[in-house]
């Protein structure tokens, strides 16, 4: 118990002060250390903050910068896309001249081809490979070939559309894209450090595998670019080709059927002619006609006319016969009756020698008046198949210049 109620050691007055000094050392330390790390603190600060504002402000020059190269590239986006669309409404209506041009061509091929088809029902000799039927053929092969070739063209024009509208989609795209960029970028270059709507967000500074560099987007936009003036210039290249086409056509065309209608003409003239030749000659032998049934008529008239002397002679040798005896004699009378009987037959068979020659040049005059109006036939026939069938179907022909 007295262990325990003794006092507590005392130390030596030199130890209290030692134990004093030591604590004035340690806090002056302490308080060195404090104030070197105040003013370090405070070179760090002032360094982060000039740090961070320099940072901050060459960040908002970057984006001005982005800004700048955004708008550069989707105003010249805007520019190629305001010229595609344009070429490509252009390059429509030149499309629309194709398929009038094209449905033009149409009628005047079933013309000739109807002109074609009409002739083959010419007669006789007219039905002949003239200069019209040569000039037809040429003129449907002329619009078959014209047919084709729009046709290829039309086709050619309904790819160089399809391929402007192919740049101008990429261009659309482009400009989407640019103009949501340039939206979050001025979004960005608004903001500061003030702005009530900044908030930290996680794993913002990670970098994702969709991102390109700078000159990977330089490249994208420059490719659209160079993509929808390639294909403009296709464009104008091609309205160049089809304008050459239908005026080369049209000339063709217009060529040709001048070609057909002056066949025809000349045609029709001369078969004109020919029917007038056959008309002149037909008129004649009518008249030759008329003259020789006159003249059988005549013959036959000679021939009855010849039976009252003959029955008169020979009814009179008759007669004569009958005589008696001696007077049966072989006198001047009889001899002249004789010679008169032997005349009179031997004329009319003259006469109707010369009238079987007659009755065989009138039947010939028939047959020949026959052929004639049968080959006058034959020339209306012609004449009524290329002036009336085929010209005046012709007359509805056009050919324009679209």
């Amino acid at each position: 118990m007295a262990k325990l109620l003794q006092a507590p050691p005392k130390f030596h007055p030199s130890e209290w002060d030692t134990a004093n000094k030591m604590q004035c050392a340690s806090t002056e330390s302490q308080k060195s250390s404090s104030e070197r790390m105040i003013a370090e603190s405070q070179r760090l600060l002032d360094e982060i903050e000039k740090t961070t504002q320099k940072t901050q402000s060459d960040v908002n020059k970057k984006i001005e910068q982005r800004r700048e190269e955004i708008k550069f590239w989707k105003q010249e986006l805007d520019n190629k896309l305001k010229q595609i669309v344009h070429e490509t409404e252009v390059l429509l209506t030149f499309k629309t001249r194709l398929e009038k041009s094209l449905e033009s061509c149409k009628e005047p091929l079933i013309i000739a081809q109807k002109c074609l088809l009409n002739r083959q029902r010419r007669a006789g000799i007219d039905l002949v490979h003239d200069e019209v039927e040569q000039e037809l053929v040429k003129e449907a092969e002329v619009l078959q070939g014209v047919i084709a070739l729009l046709g290829r063209t039309l086709e050619k024009t309904n790819e160089q559309i399809r391929l402007n509208r192919s740049a101008k989609y990429n261009l659309e795209m482009d400009l989407k894209d640019k103009f949501t960029a340039l939206t979050i970028d001025d979004y960005c270059a608004s903001l500061t450090n003030n702005t009530p709507d900044i908030k930290y967000a996680d794993n913002a500074v990670k970098i994702e595998g969709n991102f390109v560099s700078p000159e990977d987007w330089i490249d994208f936009s420059n490719i659209n670019v160079e993509k929808a003036d390639k294909q403009r210039n296709n464009s104008l290249a091609l309205r160049a080709l089809i304008d050459g086409i239908l005026s080369q056509t049209a000339n063709d065309m217009r060529k040709q059927y001048d070609m057909v209608n002056v066949a025809f003409r000349n045609r029709v003239k001369e078969v004109k002619d020919a029917k007038h030749k056959l008309e002149t000659l037909l008129a004649m032998v009518m008249d030759e006609t008329a003259s020789q049934e006159k003249n059988i008529a005549a013959l036959k008239k000679a021939i009855a006319d010849k039976e009252g002397p003959v029955k008169v002679a020979q009814t009179r040798l008759e007669a004569r016969n009958h005589r008696p005896n001696v007077e049966l004699c072989y006198d001047t009378v009889q001899y002249r009756l004789i010679s008169e009987v032997q005349e009179i037959t031997k004329n009319i068979q003259r006469l109707k020698d010369t009238l079987t020659q007659a009755e065989t040049e009138l039947k010939g005059l028939s047959r020949r008046q026959l052929s004639l109006e049968e080959e006058i036939q034959v020339k209306e026939n012609t004449l009524y198949i290329d002036e009336v069938l085929c010209m005046q179907m012709r007359e509805s022909i056009y050919i324009n210049n679209f």
